[in-house]
């Protein structure tokens, strides 16, 4: 069954309806409630859904989540797929109304994405014209050689996005000796993945360690773009190491865009909880909201950005503008 094509639009009425729960509790310093909000409208239209889902990467394990947790199963019967998470990618700077929040969610037919167990993961993100020619192996400056060369520009032109935690500072170090410029976030490297995958944005490259689940996101996201990702995972203790070792995982390899989500049917969504470069944040008016989406199916090679109006009252009527 092309399930690229049964479930593009549906994915995004998944996150749409997550970020448009979430957005209700912007600014209001809960992050708790914010996910809590998300993961429920989440939940709820993956479970209308005609599909038989696993979920493979969401809010913890079962006993560590009430819903959408691994290894639950949500839909109401159809083709059996893999389901990877984040109900709120940003929940801090959800709740604190800061840039760059969105929902997201990936989709593949079974086996197609890895279930990256809940640890640091070593990145490298570079867009198409970079894919395929750096290395996690390489030097920073390399790398960022590299990138400049295949954007034709100059590394001074090069924008690099990085964690702001205290572990990059010798990584930050390194990139602004090079030449280039830093751009530091405090949250959300799902977004800032697929900004590098996209021209207009100003960010040309991502690097540095964030969470493993989220490499996988956006390694589906990028497969469907041309990007590409570099993954290697950091497991911090014995317990972590044996548990990729379990899963026949090897902490010293770099993982690659392909290998972190193989399916050959993926569709991927992504909505805007607060204003962002790449998407809109729901905007509410009397009656109603708007929402901003990106889209895309890997087999389809299809790229669609979707605004949305979402019209919550009976006889509600908006004058619609671009």
């Amino acid at each position: 069954m092309d399930i690229e094509r049964l479930l593009v639009l549906e994915v995004a009425r998944v996150t749409e309806q997550a970020a448009l729960a979430a957005s209700r509790l912007a600014g209001m310093g809960d992050k708790e409630a914010v996910d809590a909000a998300g993961t429920e409208a989440m939940r709820r239209v993956l479970s209308e859904l005609p599909i038989r889902g696993r979920v493979v990467i969401g809010e913890g394990e079962m006993d560590e989540a009430p819903m959408l947790y691994i290894g639950e199963v949500l839909g109401r019967g159809g083709p059996e797929v893999d389901i990877a998470v984040d109900p709120v990618e940003g929940t801090n700077i959800t709740a604190k109304g800061l840039p760059n929040a969105i929902t997201v969610i990936a989709i593949s037919e079974k086996g197609g994405l890895v279930g990256a167990p809940d640890m640091y993961m070593q990145k490298l993100v570079v867009g198409p014209p970079a894919a395929g020619k750096v290395s996690l192996d390489y030097p920073v400056e390399a790398n960022l050689r590299i990138i400049a060369d295949a954007l034709q520009r100059k590394v001074e032109d090069l924008v690099v996005v990085i964690l702001d935690r205290p572990r990059h500072e010798r990584l930050i170090q390194e990139v602004r000796r090079a030449g280039a410029r830093v751009k530091l976030i405090a949250d959300g490297d799902v977004v800032a993945a697929l900004a590098v995958a996209v021209r207009g944005t100003g960010v040309h490259a991502m690097m540095g360690s964030g969470g493993a689940p989220e490499g996988v996101l956006a390694a589906a996201a990028l497969k469907c773009m041309g990007g590409e990702i570099q993954g290697r995972f950091l497991p911090e203790n014995e317990e972590q190491l044996a548990r990729l070792h379990a899963m026949g995982v090897d902490e010293k390899k770099i993982y690659r865009t392909h290998e972190l989500a193989p399916g050959r049917q993926i569709v991927f969504s992504a909505t805007g909880i607060t204003h962002g470069e790449l998407l809109e944040g729901v905007r509410y008016f009397g009656g109603g909201a708007r929402t901003h989406s990106i889209v895309m199916g890997y087999q389809t090679r299809v790229v669609r950005f979707i605004d949305t109006i979402h019209l919550f009252e009976s006889g509600a009527r908006v004058n619609i503008r671009v």
